[in-house]
């Protein structure tokens, strides 16, 4: 091909090509450093390549990838000295928009080209997004080849002519337009380098290094590295201490608190897959967040949205996944569902159960003492994976009231002789709070029941899991019942009132029940023993939970959520002063008021006006 100056048209099917670039081909223009600065590194990548198989025998020299700003022409550019472009090849893979030479490339040296990025052939023309003019300024590695310039204004005319440059490599130069000025900012395209080539494979300089002196800060004569070129997630396991994964995780994650475990991933087949996952530390549901979790492609920052890599609850994890087998579209923004990405979601998913269960297995101390920061990715994990279920209902843990902790198995052969109730179910207690719910988890100790401790905000969904999953067995609040009906083991004995006994003394208890806000109490008999209560309130089980789901799920659930809490206030006939209300009614009303006011209490159902009568009260029978 003739390297005279020559005039053409960009091999594009229509004119309106570099509007429809410039507005709609990324969705963040920022995106335009990324995608020239991973072509520097392909341009690099593939000169280190050519000199392992002995087709580039010259000297390699500093493959540093640079980037610079001049202010005053307001140009933006981006050097390597990678294996460069000669005429022909920037007509075939520049001018013909689409053709990736990274595709081409990877065919030749598919057995050695190990960390080519590029694949649509698209990512320069993302240069226009921010640029009116581009220019680049590139010599082949190739001899003879001479150094060539294109040009071209975003319209589909460029032009191509021969140039001077002394050294092979590729200068891209944008000439920033006016809507663009702030990627001629220093600190803007700083932030955007560390943000997208942080762990790039070559080194990426932009500037030099400050540091301050006399008061101010001063540039040093050192080149400011903007990367880790070999990061933690490259480097073999044995290679590592437990000191490197905890800096790592620092670095990635300034300031939070050391991580519990972490899992380093490394595959090589049916797919390539590497990276750290770490479990964080969680001090409240507030620490909660997704999207910490950053997705790489052979080094290059792709997206801190993973959900359709990583399971669902996997997305609470932070840390790091490098993989060029994940699908991406032309943005390299957004992930296609293919049946390698759910390969990949499921080795995920082995390789966290394996690490929880090797620890358990092998430290379970350990894993008991963490277990308060754990238990929500394992309770997340069951709930919304059934193959997850399976592996962690091995080693997820119970923990009791006694801060004991045992496995379902475990736990099942403690309690199954003591608290099985008269159809065979096997009833598991649990207290959200072991202080308001106290006297109800002390009336089931007399029991010598055990009572377990679920106080997670994800514990209502994970005891419906349990319950779906185990056959016969209940889980319910401690104070959702009195403690004879909790595990009922026979037949309540009969209530012996008459219809007109029942309806007076539901009156009177009902009288001196103070108005709650969307709040109801349904007035109940039982016999329970001279020593059980005289008044018990509780909640039902079904409604509370589903209340509670209620207000986590929002949507259909919302139903139980606008319904009024449900509470039962059980009077026991059996409680000497409840006899006495019954033998003399017309004078018990301060009596009745005294014994709900008590039950209200210890329930924290009692406020404001009502509480303060009832202190009145109090210290008026004192």
């Amino acid at each position: 091909m003739s390297t005279q100056k020559q005039t053409g048209q960009i091999g594009v099917t229509t004119e309106n090509i570099f509007p429809i670039i410039k507005k709609f081909l990324y969705s963040d223009h920022e995106i335009f450093l990324r995608e020239l600065i991973s072509n520097a590194t392909d341009a690099t990548q593939k000169l280190k390549t050519l000199a392992s198989v002995g087709e580039f025998k010259g000297e390699l020299g500093d493959l540093s990838v640079r980037i610079s700003i001049n202010e005053k022409k307001k140009t933006l550019t981006i050097s390597d000295r990678g294996i460069g472009l000669t005429a022909e090849e920037i007509d075939k893979y520049i001018n013909q928009i689409a053709f990736s030479s990274a595709n081409d490339f990877l065919d030749k040296y598919k057995k050695d080209a190990n960390s080519i990025i590029g694949h649509f052939g698209l990512g320069f023309y993302s240069a226009f997004m921010v640029s009116k003019k581009v220019e680049i300024i590139t010599k082949s590695w190739q001899e003879d080849a001479p150094a060539m310039k294109w040009e071209c204004d975003g319209s589909p005319e460029y032009t191509l002519s021969e140039t001077k440059k002394e050294d092979r490599g590729t200068d891209i130069i944008l000439h920033i337009d006016d809507e663009s000025k702030e990627f001629i900012e220093k600190q803007r395209i700083e932030t955007l380098l560390k943000k997208y080539c942080r762990f790039l494979p070559v080194s990426i300089v932009f500037g030099k290094k400050s540091e301050w002196k006399d008061g101010k800060s001063v540039e040093t004569e050192e080149d400011n590295v903007i990367n880790d070129s070999n990061p933690l997630w490259t480097r073999k396991p044995t290679e590592l201490k437990d000191e490197d994964y905890i800096q790592f995780y620092k670095e990635l994650y300034p300031f939070s608190d050391d991580p519990l475990f972490w899992i380093h991933l490394n595959v090589d087949y049916p797919f390539n897959l590497t990276g750290i996952l770490y479990f964080p530390k969680v001090k409240s549901g507030i620490d909660l967040q997704k999207n910490k979790i950053q997705l790489y492609c052979n080094q290059v920052y792709v997206t801190d949205s993973v959900e359709g890599i990583v399971p669902e609850f996997l997305t609470l994890l932070h840390g790091v996944i490098d993989s060029p087998d994940i699908p991406l579209n032309v943005s390299r923004s957004y992930l296609q569902s293919d049946s390698n990405v759910k390969k990949i979601s499921s080795y995920i998913t082995k390789k966290v159960a394996d690490r929880l269960d090797d620890i358990f297995k092998n430290d379970r101390a350990q894993f008991e003492a963490k277990w308060d920061s754990l238990k929500i990715f394992i309770e997340y994990g069951i709930i919304t994976e059934d193959k997850f279920y399976e592996r962690a209902s091995k080693f997820v843990l119970l923990k009791d009231v006694e801060n004991k902790f045992y496995t379902l198995e475990e736990y099942k052969s403690l309690i199954e002789a003591n608290q099985t109730d008269k159809d065979g179910n096997i009833i598991y207690l649990y207290t959200t709070n072991k202080d308001e719910q106290f006297a109800y988890i002390d009336g089931a100790k007399e029991k010598a029941y055990d009572v377990l401790v679920m106080d997670g905000q994800l514990d209502v969904h994970f005891v419906n899991k349990l319950e779906q999953q185990q056959e016969k067995s209940r889980f319910v609040r401690v104070d959702s019942d009195v403690i004879d009906n909790l595990i009922k083991k026979g037949e309540n004995k009969e209530v012996s009132l008459t219809e007109d006994e029942r309806k007076a003394l539901v009156d009177l208890f009902k009288s001196a029940t103070p108005t709650i806000e969307k709040t109801e109490f349904i007035v109940g008999f039982e016999h329970l023993g001279e020593r059980g209560n005289p008044v018990t309130i509780t909640q039902n089980e079904f409604m509370r939970r589903m209340k509670e789901m209620a207000e986590m799920q929002g949507g259909m659930m919302n139903f139980y959520g606008d319904m009024p809490a449900s509470y039962n206030m059980t009077v026991n006939l059996d409680a000497p002063v409840v006899k006495k209300v019954v033998a003399d009614k017309e004078n018990s009303q301060d009596t009745i008021s005294q014994m709900v006011d008590l039950s209200l209490l210890s329930n924290g159902l009692l406020k404001g006006e009502a509480l303060s009568r009832f202190i009145k009260r109090s210290l008026e029978l004192i």
